[in-house]
Parts: structure tokens; sequence; C-alpha cells
């Protein structure tokens, strides 16, 4: 139990990032990325929904009929939206409106959902509460790390605490096309660092086939 239970919830740190492995969620990923503190808070937002959402869902998976399962999920999950607006507009409300309409399209966000479809209706609560708490940690740091570096290399800041100064920056990493950018080169990253991984790993499974793909590639 404890073995999977570890594995629930790590597998969406990096094996199954949603924003680098599963390309999820890049619409609030690209467009809020601009400071490390948006990025931070979006990810927070999300993360407390996906979890609350997750425990709720298997909790009534067996009571939701099975042809009204999607509009189940999604009044679920717009109920914790609500409450997670409501109390940024009470705590937080200059961070509410920088982040704008991308807290309520969290009810729409391709990550929450597809955790309520593909693991909270068919596991227990504890691991849907696992796999949302890792789900949302990797969508934070992901979305966090992207905001650091576009801001750096935007402004010299990073959380607004301005590191170069009197130095000209290149403004494209605040805009748009910084966000693909930043993004596509973070994502060549781990791919690349994944897949030498794995190539290490066949070879010390399998030393002579690893010989033998070598001695082909000489070839």
């Amino acid at each position: 139990m404890k073995n999977r239970s570890l594995q629930e919830f790590s597998k969406g740190i990096l094996k199954e990032n949603p924003t680098f492995i599963l390309v999820l969620g890049m619409c609030p990923t690209l467009a809020v990325s601009t400071t490390a503190e948006n990025s931070f808070m979006m990810g927070l937002a999300a993360t407390i929904v996906l979890v609350l959402s997750n425990v709720i869902i298997s909790l009534l998976r067996k009571l939701i009929p099975e042809k009204v399962r999607i509009p189940a999920y999604i009044t679920v999950i717009a109920g914790f939206v609500t409450i997670v607006q409501l109390l940024m507009k009470a705590y937080l409300p200059e961070l509410n409106k920088a982040l704008g309409i991308y807290i309520p399209l969290i009810v729409v966000n391709c990550i929450i959902l597809a955790r309520a479809e593909a693991f909270a209706a068919k596991n227990n609560p504890w691991y849907s509460l696992l796999d949302g708490l890792g789900m949302g940690l990797g969508f934070t740091l992901a979305i966090t790390l992207i905001g650091i570096i576009r801001e750096f290399l935007g402004s010299g800041a990073v959380f607004g605490l301005q590191i170069i100064k009197n130095i000209p920056m290149p403004s494209v990493f605040v805009m748009p096309a910084g966000a693909f950018l930043v993004l596509g080169m973070l994502m060549a990253l781990i791919s690349a660092i994944t897949h030498k991984k794995t190539e290490i790993k066949d070879c010390s499974e399998c030393p002579m086939q690893c010989m033998e793909k070598k001695e082909k590639g000489d070839n």
C-alpha cells in the first residue's frame, strides 16, 4: 500500500507531469505565467480544486449515473472553483484581478476534468487525494518554473524582487511568444533527460542488447 501511495503521489511531479509530459492545461500555463507570483497562485488554486474535486467525485463515484457523469463532475468542480474565487476576491483582490478570467476557467481545465474521469471515478478517496495532490504539485512546479524564467528574462525580477537593474531586458519573454519559447525549451530539456535515463536503464538491464545497438549504429 505504501508503494502504491508513493507512486500515485509522485507520478504527477515528473513521470506524468500534466504540463511537460501530458501537455494539459496549456491555456492558463501560457497566459498567466508572466510572473512567478501569478504562476504560483494559479497552480495553488488549481491544486486545491483538483484535490477536493477528486476526493468528492471518488466518494460519489458509485452514486453518479453513467449518463450524467461529466455534468456531475463539472458541477462538483464548479462548486470548488466558486469557493476559491470568492476567497481570493475577499482576501487577495489584486491577485484575483491579475489572474482574471483564468480562475473561473479552472472549471473546464483539462487536468482537473481528466483526473476526475480517468482516476477519481475509478479509485478510492485516499488514492484520489494523492493523485490530485501529486498532479497539482506537478502543475504548480511546472507553471511556477515557467513564470520564474519568463519574469527573470523579461524584467530581471523573480517574485517581484528586482535582481538585475539598469540593464534592458528582452521584453519578448513576458509576451505570448515568450511563453511558447520557454515552454518549448523546458519540454525539450525534460524530454532529453528522460530519454537518456531510459537508454541507460535499458543498457543496464540488457548489456548485450545495448552492444548490438551500438554495433548497428557503427555499421
